[in-house]
C-alpha cells in the first residue's frame, strides 16, 4: 500500500504517519520527490483496511498496490532512480559502460585491460574473483587476491569496480574491496544472498536468471530493497531458448518492459547473451536504442588465453570501435556517459 502525503508535509506529520504504521506492525519506506512524499507500507495490508489513515493530518490518499513488487514499482517511486558510484551516475539518462575481463587473472593483465577500456570510454571496471563454473575442474577465480588486484586497478585508473559475490559468507569480503556487488544469473533467486547484500547499503548489480521472467527479476530486486538498500541496478543477460547459434537469447523487450513497471535502472550484457564477439557491438547499440541505462561488455587483451569465457570477449581495439559507435547514438537518444575521475596513467 502507498500513502501519498500532501505537498510540503511537516516533519511532525511524517513522523506521526510512520509511528502509526509501526504500531500496526508494518514496515514503512519513504520516497521523497520534488513535490511529493510517498510512504510505501510493507506487510499484511489487511491490517490497514480498518484503519482510517487518510484521516491523519497531512495524508492526501491511501492507495493499494496490486503489483507484488512494491518498492521496485513505479507506483512507489515514479521518477527514474539514479545511482552515483564514485562520481559515475547510472540511470535517469546516465549510462554505465562496464568493461573488463570475465575473471581476474593477474595484476599486469588487469591493469593493461583497465587502462585500455578506460581510454576507450568505459566508466566502471569489472572482474570476477569468484567464478561460478559449470565444471568443478574449471578455473574458479583468485578469490581475495583477485579482489585486491581489482581494487588496486580501480584506484590506479580512477574507476569504480564491480565483482560477483556467490555466497552470503563472501559478502563481507567482496564488500571490503568492490564498489558494486554483482549477483550472477545463477544466484538471482538465492534469497539469503539477496538479503545479505541488501544489508550492505552498497550498489548491487542484479542479473536476470537464465530461466527467469521479468516479474521474477523484479521480485528478486524487492528482496534487496526490502532490507533498506535502494541502490539496485538490473541486468538483462539473455535467457535460455531453443536457439543454439548463440549462447542465450537476448530479450531486449525486457528493457522497456522493466522501465514501464519499475524505477530501477536496467543495463544489458550482450557478452553473456550472445557469446559471440561478432554480435556484441550490434546488440550493445540495440540495447541503448531500446532505452537501456548501460552495457556490460567483457574485454580481454588475448581472448584465446583467457581462463574464463575468452570466446565471448572483445579485444580492446574492438571495444574502442564499439565506443566510437555508441557515443553518437547515446547523444542522439539523449543519454550521457559520465567519465571517471582523471587519474594519470
Amino acid at each position: 500500500m502507498i500513502i501519498v502525503l500532501k505537498p510540503n508535509p511537516t516533519d511532525a506529520q511524517i513522523e506521526h504517519v510512520l509511528e502509526r504504521i509501526a504500531e500496526l506492525g508494518l514496515t514503512p519506506h519513504i520516497s521523497r520527490g520534488v513535490s511529493r512524499t510517498i510512504i510505501g507500507v510493507i506487510g499484511d495490508e489487511q491490517k490497514l483496511q480498518a484503519e482510517p489513515l487518510q484521516a491523519i493530518d497531512g495524508v492526501e490518499a491511501v492507495l493499494p498496490i496490486l503489483k507484488p513488487f512494491k518498492l521496485a514499482s513505479r507506483e512507489f517511486h515514479e521518477a527514474d532512480s539514479v545511482l552515483e558510484i564514485k562520481g559515475v551516475r547510472v540511470g535517469g539518462g546516465h549510462l554505465a559502460i562496464i568493461a573488463g575481463p570475465c575473471a581476474i587473472e593477474g595484476e599486469a593483465i588487469l591493469f593493461e585491460i583497465a587502462e585500455r577500456v578506460k581510454a576507450a570510454g568505459a566508466n566502471i571496471l569489472r572482474g570476477g574473483a569468484f567464478k561460478p563454473r559449470t565444471s568443478p575442474y574449471s578455473f574458479q577465480g583468485l578469490g581475495e587476491e583477485g579482489l585486491r588486484i581489482l581494487q588496486a586497478a580501480g584506484d590506479r585508473f580512477g574507476m569504480p569496480t564491480v565483482s560477483e559475490v556467490m555466497d552470503p559468507r563472501q559478502v563481507e569480503l567482496v564488500n571490503r574491496y568492490a564498489d558494486i556487488l554483482q549477483i550472477g544469473a545463477r544466484n538471482m533467486q538465492n534469497f539469503d544472498l539477496l538479503r545479505e547484500v541488501g544489508r550492505t547499503r552498497k550498489p548491487v548489480l542484479l542479473k536476470r536468471g537464465m530461466s527467469a521472467t521479468v516479474k521474477d527479476l523484479l521480485m528478486s530486486a524487492e528482496y534487496v530493497l526490502s532490507e533498506g538498500n535502494r541502490q539496485v541496478i538490473l541486468c538483462e543477460r539473455g535467457v535460455r531458448s531453443f536457439e543454439d547459434s548463440t549462447r542465450n537469447m537476448l530479450d531486449l523487450s525486457a528493457v522497456p518492459n522493466v522501465k514501464g513497471q519499475s524505477h530501477l535502472p536496467i543495463i544489458v550484457d550482450p557478452s553473456h547473451a550472445t557469446g559471440r564477439p561478432d554480435l556484441i557491438p550490434a546488440m550493445a547499440l540495440a540495447a541503448i536504442a531500446a532505452g537501456a541505462d548501460g552495457v556490460h561488455v567483457e574485454v580481454h587483451t588475448c581472448p584465446e588465453k583467457a581462463l574464463s569465457d575468452g570466446p565471448q570477449a572483445l579485444v580492446p581495439e574492438q571495444f574502442a570501435r564499439l565506443m566510437d559507435q555508441l557515443r553518437p547514438l547515446a547523444e542522439l537518444v539523449g543519454r550521457t556517459i559520465d567519465t571517471c575521475e582523471s587519474v594519470p596513467v
